[in-house]
């Protein structure tokens, strides 16, 4: 990617989404930085739980996370 392409907003916010291979519409969204990290400090530990059982069944339940601009 050339630097200057796709520059979000200043001070936009990112979330990293899990789409269910089975079942459209559905899945996990998870508030990331730019870069896809999770702070998982931030998290609650239901929303932590959630977030480790859809990575760990990227592939077999959930596609790769995709960065994405938050709507909110």
């Amino acid at each position: 990617m050339n630097p200057g392409t796709n520059r979000a907003p200043r001070g936009a916010k990112y979330e990293l989404r899990f789409r269910s291979l089975f079942e459209p519409g559905r899945g996990y969204t998870f508030p990331c930085d730019a870069a896809g990290c999770v702070d998982l400090d931030a998290l609650g530990e239901r929303e932590r739980n959630s977030y480790f059982r859809a990575r760990t069944t990227v592939g077999r339940d959930f596609a790769m996370p995709a960065v994405q601009l938050s709507d909110v």
